[in-house]
């Protein structure tokens, strides 16, 4: 059962099963009955009731609940860890050191977030219902920034993972409720987007919509809320790194290496291609070749693992089949295939060093969901900067020079959320409370005058 209505386990009704399956062996580790309309009309009932006793609750209260959710998802890191290893792929050490450690700092955060400012003319209050998705790569870490987030608000939410990736979701509430948050201020619905997903963004009662993902799924969640409700959108798609002929490449090789290899190329934060100048090419390629062949490769629970595999067989056949028409137009130094052996039954593909290509091949502009970094060499630095702008809606972009003017100008001109300097920003940082509030206009007036004073108090004047 992979739905957590009004603090209750329940089944799905949609019309077909699902399977959560283990990426790193093609096993089915869970059969899913998904959301269908019905569980959701339940679950926004279910938080529509549970909202006005949590929103009157009182930030203490609340920060009492969250902080001891944090200290409960500390205990468990290691079984969180795990679960979220077998339905992602994501090597259980790095879930161990660090999303699972996110996630506790996101609760412990929002528990110690004051009140927003207020002014005479503002009062910050709940949103209300707020809708969550989020998606398959790194479900745990998108759901808690946002869910613990929507809670100290004073919100209650309606979670929906993933519906292959739901085991970590469905944890975390239950744990909440452990944590004494009342039963409905969570719930979880396992479904399809085009089903459970569509209906609760459509959804009435649904007041805002947190939403991670990719750019064209923000695109429909915009278009399903049809501009009648409050929406928060984090997508965007793997960005450039540029690399000035004034870099150091003792640095910036191992760091443009390990941000496209960021969760196996599949997280928005990671760099998709390298624009380098022309006087390092040879060299940086070289280093990033070397580095790349020497990731080790394989199955998440193993503590020397450092790519495990793609977080669906479909994903991992998208990215082979990208690389593989690149072929026709430019080289692939290293990598390209899925390693065979032990690895053969699960979703692996090798880190994957493509040079040659346009810039408007489709390896470089297309969004490869996986751990492929395409080079391309550039003479000026206008030309680095056109390069670099040429795939909009990045998430993360980094510049890599020793010449502190032409970092300034370059962190200016590239079009992307976050932009590092000698190093590549993974993190957007903690989501605010505040993200889930309202703001209320509120005018006082001295009592004198007239004009100022209490209208009602004016109207029945004596």
């Amino acid at each position: 059962m992979h739905q957590y209505i009004g603090g209750a386990l329940a089944t799905g009704t949609a019309a077909r099963t699902a399977a959560v399956v283990d990426p790193s062996t093609g096993e089915n580790v869970h059969t899913v009955a998904p959301a269908g309309p019905e569980e959701t009309d339940a679950a926004v009932a279910a938080a529509t009731a549970a909202l006005g006793d949590w929103s009157r609750a009182g930030r203490a209260e609340r920060a009492r609940v969250l902080a001891r959710a944090g200290a409960l998802l500390d205990e468990r890191a290691e079984a969180f860890a795990r679960a979220e290893a077998r339905q992602t792929g994501m090597p259980v050490r790095l879930a161990r050191a660090g999303d699972v450690p996110a996630a506790v700092a996101a609760a412990l955060g929002a528990a110690a977030a004051g009140p927003p400012g207020r002014g005479e003319e503002e009062r910050h209050e709940p949103a209300g219902v707020v809708a969550v998705l989020v998606p398959r790569t790194r479900p745990l870490r998108a759901a808690a920034d946002s869910v613990f987030a929507a809670l100290a608000a004073g919100c209650a939410v309606v979670l929906k993972p993933a519906v292959a990736a739901p085991l970590t979701a469905v944890m975390l509430a239950r744990l909440l409720t452990e944590a004494g948050l009342p039963a409905g201020a969570l719930n979880v619905l396992t479904g399809t987007g085009p089903v459970a997903g569509a209906h609760l963004v459509r959804h009435p009662e649904v007041a805002q919509v947190s939403f991670t993902g990719s750019p064209a799924g923000a695109r429909e969640v915009a278009a399903s809320a049809g501009g009648r409700k409050r929406l928060t959108l984090d997508s965007g798609r793997r960005g450039p790194f540029v690399v000035h002929r004034d870099a150091d490449l003792a640095v910036a090789v191992p760091g443009v290496v390990a941000a496209a290899l960021l969760h196996g190329g599949q997280d928005a934060a990671a760099g998709a291609r390298a624009v380098v100048h022309r006087s390092l090419l040879a060299d940086f390629v070289d280093g990033a070749a070397e580095r790349f062949a020497a990731v080790r490769v394989g199955p998440p629970q193993d503590e020397g693992t450092q790519l495990g595999p793609l977080a669906s067989f479909s994903r991992r056949h998208r990215v082979a089949a990208l690389v593989e028409r690149a072929r026709r137009y430019a080289g692939v130094v290293t990598g390209g295939c899925a390693p065979g052996r032990s690895l053969a039954a699960g979703a692996y593909y090798r880190p994957t060093l493509v040079t040659g290509a346009d810039a408007d091949s489709e390896i470089v502009r297309a969004a490869v969901p996986g751990p492929v970094l395409a080079v391309l060499p550039f003479d000026t630095d206008e030309e680095a900067v056109r390069l670099a702008n040429a795939v909009p809606e990045a998430t993360a972009a980094s510049v890599w020079t020793r010449d502190l003017g032409r970092a300034r100008r370059a962190a200016g001109e590239l079009r992307a959320d976050r932009v590092g300097v000698n190093v590549h920003p993974y993190d957007a940082g903690p989501v605010a409370p505040v993200t889930f509030t309202r703001v209320k206009q509120v005018r006082y007036g001295d009592g004198g005058g007239g004009h100022a004073a209490d209208p009602g108090r004016l109207f029945f004047a004596t």
